[in-house]
Formats: structure tokens, sequence, C-alpha cells
């Protein structure tokens, strides 16, 4: 873990900025030959990628049978099912707390406006299922989109663990397949024959899971672009061990996760990298990940520090509750020493589906709206047109646009 001071904070702030979601060439040419592969050969081009690329059998059914969710809910132990419960009970509320609401409202007399409030018709959930198996995203993805109201839900997930089945039929998922990478956000977004397409596909994915997003982001609708995980940390006398355990925990994830301490303490800053490389000589991944991208900035005031972690807008961070004012881009935000990131991850409601990559300057995290149409709806009565009609006109004479002022003034000589 790298710990930097004075002007060299500088030159590797922009360093880690730089550090934005970048597509090479090479998979997005090979993601988009297998897109193309799909669209044209539909459930043959998807099985044979499949059996490639998802270690699936030659006879095994793409599609998971009812049966097979329900038997792993009764496979899996009875702690795990209680977790599952307990966190999903937490999400479900969090995203019904989130859920915007229909309005209808006067703006003038005569003159009524509103909005409804609509779901989606159909989505696609990606639950990964390479390095570790993340029962957790199915419920951080699903679920919102069950409060939403979407009819159509669709899981893929290559390789799928237990315990990843047990959480489908937990929350009663219909139509999940055994499929991943670009192959299957390519059925997603275009269908084949067993697959219907849907609107919008949402979940995290490796580079070319995120690659193919980006590439059908024209034709379907996606959640984010998202990168590696991120974790910064912002404290001056915070507890050097739940520091370290939170970047310890996030780095994990990949070797390529960014982990960043940031402190006005320069004996805080030594204790936590300390407590970092004891904490990861048994974790190989946590250690690459904080060779590579763990950095420790030693500033020389908070002001600096809050500046280093906006600038950042990292996917996860931890702040002391004096700083929540002033923190304007993160994905989630986690206040005071008791506040683990994983407690996030896991159960406490709020979506672990973050923004990563700066993204978190101009979005938050999956949420329940990822799932709604918010539609607006406006009502003029012959009162409310007398009154609006001259500023209309006006404004439609200025730009041009005659047949615009046309429409209300034919309407005014009826009312």
């Amino acid at each position: 873990m790298k710990i930097v001071t004075g002007k060299k904070i500088r030159s590797q702030l922009e360093r880690q900025l730089n550090r934005r979601i970048l597509f090479s060439a090479k998979t997005e040419k090979t993601v988009a030959r297998i897109i193309a592969a799909v669209r044209k050969g539909g459930d043959r081009a998807l099985r044979r990628y499949a059996e490639k690329l998802d270690s699936l059998g030659p006879k095994q059914s793409i599609e998971v049978a009812p049966q097979e969710m329900q038997n792993a809910l009764k496979e899996v132990t009875t702690d795990f099912r209680r977790a599952l419960e307990f966190a999903a009970a937490n999400i479900r509320r969090f995203a019904e707390w989130q859920k915007p609401a229909p309005f209808t409202r006067e703006i003038q007399t005569g003159i009524t406006v509103g909005q409804i409030v609509r779901p989606l018709d159909s989505v696609g959930c990606y639950v990964p299922g390479g390095r570790y198996p993340l029962p957790s995203t199915l419920l951080m993805t699903v679920i919102p989109a069950q409060v939403a109201g979407v009819s159509q839900i669709t899981v893929v997930s290559p390789r799928p663990a237990r315990e990843t089945l047990a959480a489908a039929a937990l929350l009663g998922v219909k139509s999940f397949y055994r499929i991943g990478g670009a192959q299957s956000i390519a059925a997603l977004a275009y269908g084949t024959e067993a697959i219907q397409p849907v609107n919008k596909i949402v979940g995290p994915g490796n580079k070319f899971v995120t690659t193919a997003k980006k590439l059908v982001s024209f034709d379907c609708g996606i959640d984010m672009i998202a990168g590696p995980t991120e974790a910064l940390i912002v404290s001056n006398d915070g507890n050097p061990k739940f520091i370290a355990g939170d970047l310890l925990a996030q780095a994990e994830h990949d070797p390529d996760t960014s982990v960043i301490f940031v402190t006005t303490s320069k004996k805080l800053a030594e204790r936590v990298a300390s407590d970092l490389k004891a904490g990861s000589k048994e974790n190989p991944i946590a250690a690459q990940s904080l060779k590579s991208s763990g950095l420790i900035f030693v500033t020389d005031s908070r002001q600096n520090s809050i500046d280093i972690a906006n600038a950042i807008a990292s996917e996860h961070i931890t702040i002391p509750p004096d700083y929540l004012d002033s923190i304007t881009s993160a994905g989630s935000i986690f206040i005071g020493d008791y506040s683990a990131q994983s407690i996030g991850d896991y159960a406490s409601g709020p979506n672990h589906t973050l923004p990563t990559g700066g993204i978190a300057r101009y979005r938050g995290g999956l949420s329940v709206m990822d799932f709604l149409k918010v539609i607006t709806v406006q009502e003029v009565t012959r009162e409310g047109l007398r009154a609006i009609a001259p500023v209309v006109e006006t404004l439609a004479t200025a730009e041009g646009l005659k047949g615009h002022a046309e429409a209300v003034r034919v309407r005014c000589a009826n009312a």
C-alpha cells in the first residue's frame, strides 16, 4: 500500500482519475463478433458459446427448471435461508421507500399537470458466476424490479451456484438461464428462440459483459457501465483495524479493485498500511489489488481530503458523520466506525450495484427508479387555454414554428 504525501498527491490523484473504464479494441472486436453470432444464430449460437465459455454440458438445458431452483432452496442450510430472507426483506423495504409517487396538481387556473409511474415491461438481471457465486446480486437486481412491478424478469448467470438458485426460488423467479458473458447480453437484448428480448439489462459483470452492455445500449436499455470495485475511506482518528478491514474486504473482489485511504494523520496512515500488509498475507487477490491499486493519501487539511474524495467519486466511501454534507459524488456512503461496507454489500437495504470509474459524478446506484418510467401528464381547460395561449404563440412565433402557434390559435377561436 503506497503512502502519498505533499506535492506527490496531485500527480497520483491525476493518475487515479485517468483510471476510468477503458474498452480495449481487442475486447470490443471479440464481443461484437459474439453479439452478431447470437443475433443471427439464435439458440444454436448461444448454446455453442455457453458450452465453450460457460461450462454448459452438451445435453444440459440452458434454461433452469423451476424444480431445480426449488430443490436448491431445500438443500441450503437453514442459516443461509434465514440470511437470504433477512437481506431480502431489507432490500425490498428500501426499494419501496425509494419508489416515486404519482401526483396531479393545478399549476395555474385551468391547467393541471402531474406524473404517472409505470414499470418497464421486461428486464434482464445479470448475476456473475465466475470467481465467486453472488446470490446477493440476484437479490439486489430482482427485488427492485419486483417492487417496481416489472412483469417479465429474466435472470442469467453462468454456472449458477446452488445458493444463487436458492435465492431465485425464494424470490419466485420464473425465467432463469445458465448463461453468461457477452452471449447472454446479446440474448437478452435481441432475443433468441427460447429467450424473450427485454427492455433493459441490469447487473455487474466482467469486461466482456460490460463491453457487451455498451455495444447493445442503443438497442436495449442498460443500468450503467461498471468496472472493478472501488473503496475509499476518509478518517483522521478512526480505528485502523476497522479501516484496514473494509479495504481488505473490497480488495478481495478482484485484482483490479481500487482501494484508497485518505487522512490527515501520518501516524494513522502508517498503522492502516501495517494492518493491510498483515491482513493480506493469506488473501492473494486482496494482496494483488493492494499492490497494484492501493493508495493512502496523507493530506494537510480536511478540505483537501474532501476534495480528493469528491474528485474520485468512489463506488463505496466511508466518512465521519460530520463529512456527509460535503460529499457530492459517491456510489454509496457509509457513516462512522461501525458501518462496515460489507453490510451494504449484503443486508442493510440500499443496493450494492453501484457506479464505478467516476460514473458517480452523474448517477447513483441501481434503484427501483431504474425499473420505472415516470410519465408526465397535462390537461388544459378552455379557461387555461385562454390564459396560456399568448405565451405559447409568442414563443412558437419566435422560433419560426408556425404550426405550433396555429395549434393553439385554432383552439382559442373555438374556446
